[in-house]
């Protein structure tokens, strides 16, 4: 007899790796108004609206398993330009447009969805794809 699959809620976190953790913990706070609530030499914990959290690693600095109170954390990274896109209401597209140009932030491409959905491309200081997307780009979404 097969089980049923166990329920996953919702992504809790999400990692990006950049050189500098101050000056990426910055750009996120501006952007964003993210709020980091941890921050050591290794790594950057930062809150996203809806329960999720942002980490921040600095490079190299995960890349062995990381002792903690009650086990280790595994090693991970990620190489290159990685990519992360932001749910945002169906009202506030152009007021993000408005803030990235206000932030000196440059548009790299706006992209009108099959679903009715529209996205704002972007990139942080180290490099990775941000985007900013209303309802209509997944079917669920």
């Amino acid at each position: 007899m097969s089980r049923a699959t166990p329920r996953v809620s919702q992504i809790l976190e999400t990692s990006l790796y950049v050189e500098d953790l101050d000056r990426s913990r910055r750009f996120y706070e501006r952007l964003f108004g993210f709020t980091a609530f941890m921050q050591d030499e290794r790594m950057c914990a930062m809150e996203v609206p809806g329960e999720q959290v942002l980490l921040l690693f600095r490079h190299g600095m995960t890349d062995a398993p990381a002792p903690v109170s009650g086990g280790f954390i595994p090693p991970h990274h990620g190489r290159g330009a990685l990519h992360l896109a932001f749910a945002i209401p169906y009202g506030e597209l152009a007021a993000w447009q408005a803030h990235l140009a206000e932030q000196g932030v440059a548009l790299e491409s706006r992209l009108s969805w099959p679903h009715g959905g529209t996205s704002l491309y972007f990139r942080d200081p180290d490099g990775h794809s941000l985007e900013v997307a209303t309802p209509g780009l997944w079917p669920n979404r």
